[in-house]
């Protein structure tokens, strides 16, 4: 799992449930996502270097099929929009409720035939 936000919260959390990689900003998390396979990938639309929303896009370019979770502050309908349409597979506002996060990562990793357990 890679973890990429400007929030401590997300990046902590899976840290406790799995083994993540935390990068400092987008082009970090990038450059991970192309050099390694990850279950899933967690993105913030608002990280430094390149936002999120490239991030993913620049993953899906590369025809990289990685499950992909938006977990931001920017909760509007268009921003959702906006991050559905630019790969992302899931998208989850902050603040959230980390039962939900699993959840959505057990979806997320179902749907590849990988499973996450609930606990």
């Amino acid at each position: 799992m890679i973890v990429s936000s400007e929030s401590p919260s997300p990046a902590g959390f899976a840290r406790r449930r799995s083994s993540s990689i935390s990068p400092p900003d987008g082009t970090h998390a990038l450059a991970l996502a192309r050099e390694h396979r990850y279950d899933v990938v967690i993105l913030d639309i608002l990280m430094a270097g390149m936002t999120g929303l490239d991030v993913c896009r620049a993953i899906r370019a590369a025809e990289n099929s990685v499950p992909v979770l938006m977990l931001t502050a920017l909760d509007a309908v268009e921003q959702r929009i906006t991050g559905l349409d630019a790969g992302a597979d899931d998208y989850l506002t902050k603040p959230f409720d980390f039962g939900e996060l699993l959840a959505r990562l057990r979806a997320l990793t179902r749907r590849r035939g990988d499973v996450l357990s609930p606990s």
